[in-house]
This record gives structure tokens, sequence and C-alpha cells, in this order.
């Protein structure tokens, strides 16, 4: 079988990136002529150059295709007339059209980083933040409302039907797991504010009512606020975080931080059937052609694209391909001279990749498994 993937540049550092991982993906062992890989547009330049950030021909070809690979969109100060950003637009749409509603952004440690916070080690952060991905604060976009220039209005919207799949998937991701660092127990965390807002004391009774069919997986609760002093003081205690699209989207970005920078913060957004697959930093334009951009969170956003697709179908070769680019990128970051600028190091975006395709070179059990 061959598998179409549609491949979105973007802007700024956007097509480094993600030619970066586009560049591993082909070097793979074992998987040569197994992709067709077609390029679309979408973003804040192709909003200025047409004056749509997200052309329909764009869509229908992310729509049919097996999975998408992104860089990433947006440019400051382009945006549509009501001041919100243009470029934002590919994501957002591909997540409700496509009914993506579960972000699964993966929080680790790993060999050669050194975490941002004093005396953590690899193995010691490990957990998934599981971000329900089509409703909340964020599905009120275009819809809210500006009374006389003096009151502003979004809404914030939650489900049964939402809550209870976004409640599932992360059960069913914690007993694939191995549970928390700390303590070796598969916990699913629910992060709301359920104290102030009965969207939340909703969404929490709904989550109750799944967890009862997952004995095995303990429960947990954190209030939004107080997550974001969780994740710094006992980030060993989590193994698989579920919340709301809006909190999900901010205690990611600071989670990512822990482990290294928003550079190592790989992203899938995946729905019953379809899969986008991108880095969560963003297209950071200030740096965009210098070869300076991090493309490890790419790259694993990659890796997970292909684990996906692998287990999606029942394509053993691709799973074993996924965790092959892993452990390349692991074997990268640990060697000396391995790291980014955003890692404390010096490594450039073509360093990186040539650093992982060798990697890769050497791992020619891949094909004959």
């Amino acid at each position: 079988m061959r598998y179409e993937i549609a491949v979105v540049d973007g802007d700024g550092i956007g097509e480094e990136v993600c030619q970066s991982a586009l560049s591993v993906v082909k070097a793979t062992p074992g998987l040569s002529g197994v992709f067709d890989f077609r390029s679309y547009v979408a973003g804040a330049e192709e909003y200025r150059r047409s004056g749509s950030a997200y052309p329909e021909a764009s869509f229908e070809g992310c729509r049919k295709a097996h999975a998408i690979l992104h860089g990433a969109t947006g440019i400051p100060g382009v945006t549509y007339p009501d001041g919100t950003e243009t470029g934002i637009e590919f994501g957002l749409q591909t997540r409700f059209r496509l009914d993506l509603y579960a972000n699964v952004r993966p929080i680790k440690l790993r060999a050669g980083v050194e975490s941002r916070l004093r005396d953590r080690r690899p193995g010691d952060i490990d957990y998934v933040i599981v971000r329900e991905n089509t409703e909340g604060m964020y599905a009120a976009r275009g819809s809210g409302s500006i009374l006389r220039d003096e009151i502003a209005v979004d809404n914030l919207v939650v489900t049964r039907k939402g809550i209870e799949r976004i409640s599932r998937f992360a059960f069913e991701l914690a007993r694939k797991r191995n549970g928390a660092p700390g303590d070796g127990k598969r916990r699913v965390t629910l992060c709301d504010k359920a104290n102030v807002l009965r969207s939340y004391a909703f969404f929490r009774k709904v989550f109750n009512e799944i967890a009862e069919h997952y004995p095995d997986v303990e429960t947990d609760y954190a209030y939004a606020d107080a997550m974001t002093c969780h994740l710094v003081e006992r980030p060993e205690f989590y193994d698989v975080i579920v919340t709301e699209n809006m909190f999900g989207d901010i205690i990611s970005d600071l989670a990512a931080v822990t482990v290294g920078s928003m550079g190592m913060s790989p992203s899938s957004e995946l729905g019953d059937h379809n899969g986008f697959f991108q880095a969560a930093h963003g297209s950071a334009p200030t740096i965009a052609g210098q070869n300076i951009a991090n493309p490890y969170g790419t790259i694993l956003s990659a890796s997970s694209m292909l684990v996906w697709l692998g287990e999606r179908h029942g394509d053993p070769r691709l799973i074993r391909g996924g965790a092959a680019i892993e452990r390349a990128v692991d074997a990268a970051m640990a060697s000396p001279g391995g790291l980014t600028r955003d890692l404390g190091g010096s490594a450039t975006t073509s360093d990186v990749t040539r650093r992982v395709i060798a990697n890769l070179a050497s791992q020619t059990s891949v094909a004959a498994e």
C-alpha cells in the first residue's frame, strides 16, 4: 500500500522544519516508495497573496490524504479586519472541519537536554497532554460579538459527546503507557476549573462517568491554575492529562519548556478518520531563513505520524519506521553538538537533519525485521 501525505510548509520557519522532517521520513530504512508527498499552500503568506489563508483546494487535498504533515503558520500583523490572525486559520479549520478532536502532546525529557527544572533527569518527566481540540473557548472563533465598541463576548461550549470521546481517548492511552515516572501508576488527571464555571463542572461530571469504565486506571484532578505549579514542582506524578481546548494550549506550552523548549513539542491531532501532525511551536518569523530553527519537534511529529498510520492500517513497516526515527532523534540529541540554539547548543537545522538521517542509516535492522 502507498500512503498519500499532504504537506503544508506554511510560514516563517515552517518550510525549514517541515522539509527537515520530510527528509528524515524519506531516509527511513524500509520505507522507500511507500509515500506520495503532495504539497499544498496555507497560512498568512498565502492570505497576503490570494486573500485566502486556507484555499479550498488545499483543504480538499488534506481531507483526502492519509495524513497531513505541517510546518508552522502565522505572521504577526497579518490579521483579519477583526484583529485575529490569519495564519492560524489552517490549523483551526483543519481541526474543526475534519473533526480532529484529540490533540496529543507528549512531554518527555530526553537524554542530552538539560531541563529548566533543577535536578531533573531523563526519565523524570514523561507524560502526555490530551487536549480536547474541537470545542471549548476556541470553538467560538468567528462567532463572538462586540457591542458598541464597549463589550466583547466569546462563549465556551462543551458537549457530552465531545467530553465522552476525549475522556475515553485519554483512558485508553493511559492503558497503553507504562504509568507515571514517579510511582508507575497508570493515571488520568483532569485539568479544569470546575470550582468556578458550570461548563467545567459538567466536563468533570461526564469525565467521571467515563472513568467508571476504567477501574484499572487511577483518576486525578487539578484546577488549571494549580496545574501550572504542579507541572513545575512534581512533573513525575503525571501520566496522562486531559483538558479543555484553551487550557490544553496553555499548559502544553509551559510543559514543553520544562523539557527543553517549544522546539521539543511534537503534536498529533487525531480524529476517527484523519490525522494532522505538526510541532506545537509557532512560525518564529524573526529567525526564518537563518538555518537555526529547531526541527526536532516536527521530526518527532513525523515519527508519530508513521506510528499512527501503521496502527491504523495494520502496517508494521510504518510502526518500525516511526520508532526508528525516535531512536535516531534521541541519539542525535545525546551526541556532542546535537543541540540547537534554543536548547543551549549551536547545531543548525541542517546539522540536525544530517545527524538524524545518519543515525537512521545505522539502523539496518529496521528494514529486515
